[in-house]
This record gives structure tokens, sequence and C-alpha cells, in this order.
């Protein structure tokens, strides 16, 4: 079997030093992973999974679509968990936020409508855009002005897609004025809040609940293999969103439903954090150690972005970084423009003060 037409795209990736390859384990010190809480390695936390699995004789597996055999009971109790932590009138699981926001995007615009989506969104969110029958537009990142141009010109219904925090800058979108923009042209805004939920809001709700914005928004995607240390995501809307989605949604309606063990994880991760919420105040001060170090900072999440403008040069500092014992990982073109290529520091509570102070001192002398 030929397969030149494949290892020729690779080597042009080769080329341009910015070819992917699967890392291997390490134990170097954790400041790559979205495990912002630490909820991954929490041992309390894992107990209290293993011991409802043993306890209750859950099956190894999903089974099935939920449309079929795959509807189990801890579904339905992780369900309404989430409606009251979230503060929505439904809740819908699905077996990542990858799956979610595609699902999501893809069924609710049709022909004659209009998406409009951050140009820097989770490309999950532009896949399920594209996946539609709508006309796709991006609007310039957190650009407010341009969104409302772009608004006034719509047609049909329109969508508008953002994040709370952007996976890869580390900011936040205007989300005040962006409800209030989308209220006054009758727009249906989505908003992913994959890098917030856990770490903000009463429970680990996130930032659309902390700011009091959760019903003036049409969608809510919610992952929990982040923050909350597990796996899955979730829609939360109202009834009838939900009821559309087990009917229309493509992914949430073809495939296998998560293993009720993940679905006790979701729902014990949970309440685990709403008994640990020191947990988020803690995050809180590693950021602020971090910024207080690293002048250049972009940002005020865990996410930290230090900006290289060059693939092998972030490259070649990431692996200093790891042969001081740090896990640090580049961010290369194409996965951000040309130009803008970075390391991506993730904090987390599980960071000591002397690592983050170590890690400040190492990126003076190397970036």
């Amino acid at each position: 079997m030929n397969l030149d037409f494949l290892q020729h795209k690779l080597d042009e990736r080769v080329q341009k030093g910015n070819v992917r390859s699967l890392p291997k384990n390490s134990n170097l010190l954790d400041f790559v992973s979205n495990d912002y809480l630490g909820l991954s390695r929490n041992q309390e936390l894992a107990n209290a999974i293993h011991d409802r699995c043993r306890t209750e004789e859950v099956p190894n597996g999903g089974t099935g679509s939920r449309l079929l055999s795959g509807n189990h009971q801890w579904y339905e109790e992780a369900e309404e968990l989430l409606k009251q932590v979230f503060q929505a009138e439904s809740i819908l699981l699905f077996n990542s936020g990858y799956a979610a926001n595609q699902a999501l995007v893809s069924a609710i615009a049709d022909r004659g409508d209009t998406i409009l989506y951050d140009q820097l969104a989770h490309v999950c969110l532009k896949e399920g855009a594209w996946l539609s029958k709508a006309e796709t537009v991006a609007f310039r990142h957190n650009d407010l002005n341009d969104l409302e141009s772009r608004l006034t010109r719509s047609k049909g219904r329109c969508f508008v897609l953002t994040e709370t925090v952007f996976s890869m800058d580390g900011d936040m979108a205007p989300l005040v004025e962006m409800v209030e923009l989308c209220e006054k042209y009758e727009a249906y805004l989505i908003v992913d809040e994959a890098h917030s939920t856990g770490v903000y809001g009463e429970g680990g709700s996130g930032l659309l609940a902390q700011m009091g914005l959760e019903d003036r928004v049409f969608a809510r995607v919610y992952t929990f293999g982040k923050g909350m240390g597990v796996h899955g995501a979730c829609v939360a809307g109202l009834q009838t969103l939900k009821n559309y989605l087990v009917n229309f949604g493509r992914p949430f309606i073809y495939t296998t439903s998560l293993p009720p063990h993940s679905v006790i994880a979701i729902t014990e991760s949970f309440k685990y954090l709403n008994e640990n919420l020191v947990l988020q105040n803690q995050l809180k001060d590693k950021i602020i150690a971090f910024r207080s170090l690293w002048e250049d900072s972009l940002s005020q999440t865990s996410i930290q972005p230090i900006m290289i403008g060059d693939n092998e040069k972030a490259r070649q500092v990431s692996l200093e970084l790891q042969k001081s014992g740090f896990d640090v990982r580049p961010i290369l073109s194409p996965t951000v423009k040309s130009g803008t290529e970075r390391l991506r520091i993730s904090l987390h509570v599980h960071n000591s003060d002397e690592e983050i102070v170590e890690l400040a001192r190492l990126l003076r002398f190397t970036v």
C-alpha cells in the first residue's frame, strides 16, 4: 500500500519544525497539565470513587448508547447534581468536551442561519460550526466592535461562540458585554467553560454563574477533564435544548455512553470540591505568586503563556526547562498562529512556592 501522500505531509511538518509526536511519561514537576486543582491525583477523591464502584457493583462499560442500554441510573444522579451546581434547568452529559461542543453547535444551526465564532475559539467549536449548514464567520478575538459589526450583517438565527478562559492565552472573554450584545441583536450565545469549570464559582460552577449570567446564555458547556480532574462534559440549558440534542445531536446519539465509573467520578469530584473550596483560593495564591515573579505575565488565570515567537526556540527553551526538572511544553504553529509560538505554563495547587520561584528564575535565564 502506497502511503507516500501521507508521508509527504508529515515531511512538510518536519521541515517546518512543527511535527507532532506523543511524549513519554516523565517524573518532572507538573507545569503542563490542566489538573489545576490537583483533583486527578487526589487520593481521598480516588478512594471515594472506588468505594462507590465496589459497593454499588457498577458494570465495567456503558454497554451502548444512552438511547439503548447505556442510560444507567448513575447518569441521572449526576445530571440532577449538576443541575444544582450550574443552576440550570437541564443537563445532558457527554463523553468529552469536544463531543459536547461539536454535537451542540453542529445540530442547532440550520441553512440560512449564521454562526459567529471567536477566531481563537477551540477547534471543536469551529468544527461544530463547519459541520452545520449555517454560514460561519470568525470575529476578531474578544473584539466587541467587530462582533457587533458582524451581528448587524448576520442572516437568519445568529449563534455566537466563545469561551470563558481561552486555552492558549489564558485571557477571558468580555462576558457581560457579549451577553448584552447578543440580547440587543437577539443572538444565541454559546459559551465553553472548559478552563473555568471547577476553578471559579460556588461549587465549581464556573465564571458565568459566578458573574450571575447563567440565565442569560443560550447554552453552556462544562468539561470535567481539567479543573475537576476526571472525565466527561455536559451541556447546560433549558429542557427544550436537552430534548433537541437527544434527538439531533449525532455525537450523543451514535456513541456508547461513558462507563458508570466515569459518571460516578464526576459526581464524587463535585461533591469533594464543594467540601474543599479552599482549593480555589490556593490556586489563586499560586497565580499571584507567579505573576509577582514574572513581570511579563499576560494572564490572570492558571494558564500563563510565555511568548517566544519561533517554533525551534520555543522547543529549545522547553527542553532546557525539562532538563532542570520542570515539565513545560511548547505550543507551536500551526496550533497557534505563526509568530506567536510560546511556552504554555499551567499553574496548579500542587506546585510549591519554591518550585514557582525556581521556574521564574529559570525563565529569566532561558527566554
